[in-house]
């Protein structure tokens, strides 16, 4: 036992926890907890620009790791900016606890300067949200907000911090045990049900998501779709899951899903869902997988039971972790019972595959060919991140993610992550290669996250899709409402100085042909770079057109 501060328990329980970065904004209502960071040198703390950009790089790297992000705002308005965060790490499944700094116990219900109930403000957004109101139990209640980010289905806990319980002296003991992942394991009954299923099924495919992936849940997906021969399909934006270049990978369901990877769906005699959710996206807004599926047998494991039934009924449920599913699998199966239609699977393959080809591009810049180009010239090991927006289709449907190539990208939808991401990343491995993707729109959402990359020394590359319109909203606007442009309009500074303001290599890129040269030297630049793409509007899609989008919709 030792007496300290409630902002130095905050910290020393961290830190027994195993935590060794945080994000935020610094804020007069959480100061004990700024101040106790001075005397813990084995965590870092990274001072961001605005709250959303701290709760967006807490989430990927919580993504990236695997272990909890943490993020640290101020109250009122620093809570409301980072809760754009909070949401994307409950719709991705990611573990993250948000500390917002709090009114003092002795001033709130008054509605005092900034005060906000936490627990309703986030009651709907967060998995859970709690104050601490007790100095005596800080270690107790932070455990529990750990615990419950990591724990089922992982997700973003909000803890309340009253600047005065920050200021209390209590007598604490920091406990040393480390909260591990608990998993679950597979029933032998369901396992050998599953097995007979798949070893039946002429048409089986992996449906593969969700959060909380290990590496070791990744290899043992590998193993097991490489020994049973079976096509995987990841859920939106978790292509990283499984290796692309592999001749088993058959495509993402998510926005904009191809005809190729409906059809296989659609024709699957046997779908092995694992760990995700059944939602808008995997679904093809809630037309696959419905009650009419013709006899189609669906299984469906997941960490948490609150996931099953939401849309799709599966004939089969199991509450546990990924590679407890597939090792089962490997352990009952025999290679000799499979029925595989070894002609259905090449051509889910060969479809994937010629959805690759971008047509040519109605652009001075051509997003396709600069996707094959950026394609063939990342390293091996690389992170890719985006935000949102028409420009994301180009890594989303038009990359391929090798086996040790990760990407980061908002399953909520949300613009300004990309770059928030990258430098998450980028603390994370300076030396590996950082590569955003960001609309013109998306960039500066959170463009000024660059002074955050220039004091941290964390410089990834920046691709700006510099198309001047908000180009989802205008391709519903003509489509809906054709030649009646409104709002989506934008009038953007000059990148490249921007850019270089912020102490970064960059360049402004006005043709197809000089992009190749000006990604080697962001490529080879110390500083990271920003590369401003001259896009045309026109080509609002890859596959639509502004002109072709009103005369479908005025015929």
């Amino acid at each position: 036992m030792s007496y300290m501060s409630g902002g130095q328990a905050v910290v020393k329980t961290l830190m027994a926890l195993g935590a060794r970065r945080g994000f935020g904004v610094p804020g007069e209502s959480f100061l004990a907890v700024l101040d106790a960071f001075c005397d813990a040198p084995s965590f870092t703390f990274t001072g961001c620009r605005n709250e959303s950009g701290a709760a967006f790089m807490a989430e990927a790297w919580a993504k990236l790791t695997g272990e909890v992000g943490l993020c640290f705002v101020t109250r009122g308005p620093g809570a409301t900016n980072a809760s754009i965060g909070i949401h994307t790490a409950m719709q991705a499944s990611t573990p993250m606890i948000l500390f917002v700094g709090q009114v003092g116990l002795e001033h709130q219900g008054r509605e005092a300067f900034q005060e906000l109930d936490y627990r309703q403000v986030f009651g709907t957004i967060a998995k859970y949200a709690t104050e601490i109101t007790d100095v005596s139990r800080t270690t107790e209640i932070i455990r529990r907000a750990w615990s419950m980010a990591i724990s089922g289905r992982p997700g973003p806990v909000v803890v309340a911090l009253p600047e005065d319980i920050l200021t209390q002296i209590a007598d604490f003991e920091i406990s040393q045990q480390k909260i591990h992942v608990p998993l679950a394991g597979v029933m032998p009954m369901d396992i050998v049900q599953l097995t007979e299923k798949i070893q039946s099924a002429q048409r089986p495919v992996i449906l593969a998501g969700g959060g909380g992936w290990s590496d070791l849940d990744r290899a043992t997906l590998h193993h097991c779709a490489n020994a049973l021969k079976i096509p995987v399909v990841t859920a939106f934006r978790y292509h990283d899951l499984f290796d692309n270049t592999d001749l088993l990978f058959v495509g993402e369901a998510g926005v904009g899903m191809t005809e190729n990877t409906k059809r296989v769906l659609r024709e699957s005699d046997v779908v092995l869902a694992v760990n995700l959710r059944f939602g808008e996206m995997t679904t093809d807004a809630f037309t696959l997988f419905g009650a009419e599926r013709a006899g189609q047998w669906i299984a469906q494991t997941h960490r948490s039971g609150d996931e099953f039934h939401k849309y799709v009924s599966p004939d089969l449920a199991m509450i546990c972790s990924p590679r407890a599913v597939f090792q089962g699998l490997l352990d009952n199966f025999s290679a000799q019972a499979m029925q595989i239609d070894t002609a259905w699977a090449a051509a889910a393959r060969a479809g994937f595959e010629a959805a690759q080809e971008a047509k040519p591009q109605p652009s001075s810049v051509d997003m396709g060919q600069v996707t094959a180009m950026v394609q063939k010239l990342l390293p091996d090991d690389a992170i890719v991140t985006t935000g949102a927006g028409n420009f994301a289709i180009w890594p989303n449907k038009f990359m391929q993610f090798s086996a040790d190539q990760r990407l980061l990208a908002p399953q909520s939808g949300a613009m300004g992550y990309g770059l928030p991401a990258a430098i998450a990343a980028k603390l994370e491995y300076p030396d590996r290669c950082v590569l955003c993707f960001a609309g013109d729109g998306d960039f500066q959402m959170n463009c000024q996250e660059l002074g955050t990359a220039l004091q941290s020394n964390a410089r990834p590359i920046v691709l700006i899709v510099n198309n001047g319109t908000y180009g989802t909203i205008r391709m519903h606007q003509e489509k809906h409402y054709p030649v009646r442009v409104s709002g989506t309009d934008i009038v953007n500074p000059d990148f490249s100085a921007l850019a270089r303001a912020y102490g970064c290599h960059a360049e402004r890129v006005e043709t197809t042909l000089e992009f190749a040269a000006a990604f080697a030297r962001a490529l080879a630049s110390p500083t990271g770079a920003v590369l401003d793409l001259n896009v045309a509007a026109e080509a609002i899609t890859p596959g639509l057109t502004i002109a072709g989008l009103r005369a479908a919709s005025l015929n």
